[in-house]
């Protein structure tokens, strides 16, 4: 039988929610919310969960240890045994492993991951992919941008992505622009 789960934890950009299903004793993680400054991150779980109870687990403790020091800045590389991407399209899945694949410090754009996975023209396919990125953090969709360097969006609210941006090393012109030479793809 499975059972859904919530499980949320603190951090320096307020709390995080972290959706699990457990089966027998493998555990999945099935959607991890950000709060951003309008709502906080375990009611945007139980709204979007009506059945799902609080509980916790080591493996899931664990999780969001990472997720923690990543947001404090660490350099944390998440593997992606945990998550399920069973929910996802398959274009969803493509634009979420494109994404994974963006190293700390580096940036990609819409456009780039779209002719990374075979979608010319595609940079608003994958923007709405990552707009829908169930597991953001440990997919690192911050470090997506326009192509003419500006932020787009971001879960947690703009202010929490330049944020991470910052911590990663990216810099900023005075008119919000990224500017950097690390670009991947």
């Amino acid at each position: 039988m499975v059972f859904q789960f919530f499980s949320t934890f603190f951090s320096l950009f307020d709390t995080f929610t972290i959706i699990w299903v457990e089966n027998d004793s493998d555990v999945r993680v099935q959607r991890i919310f950000l709060s951003d400054p309008v709502k906080k991150s375990e009611i945007k779980a139980i709204e979007a969960f009506k059945e799902v109870e609080s509980s916790s687990s080591s493996i899931i403790e664990e999780l969001g240890l990472k997720i923690i020091q990543f947001l404090e800045g660490e350099k944390i590389i998440f593997d992606l045994q945990l998550i399920d991407f069973d929910q996802c399209s398959n274009i969803q899945k493509k634009v979420l492993l494109a994404e994974h694949g963006i190293p700390r410090g580096w940036v990609s754009t819409y456009k780039q991951i779209a002719n990374k996975i075979g979608i010319p023209n595609g940079a608003r396919v994958v923007g709405n992919a990552l707009a829908r990125n169930s597991f953001p953090i440990i997919i690192p969709c911050h470090r997506a941008i326009k192509s003419n360097g500006e932020l787009g969006g971001f879960q947690g609210g703009i202010k929490m992505k330049r944020i991470l941006l910052e911590m990663e090393g990216i810099e900023f012109s005075s008119k919000g622009k990224v500017i950097t030479n690390n670009i991947c793809y």
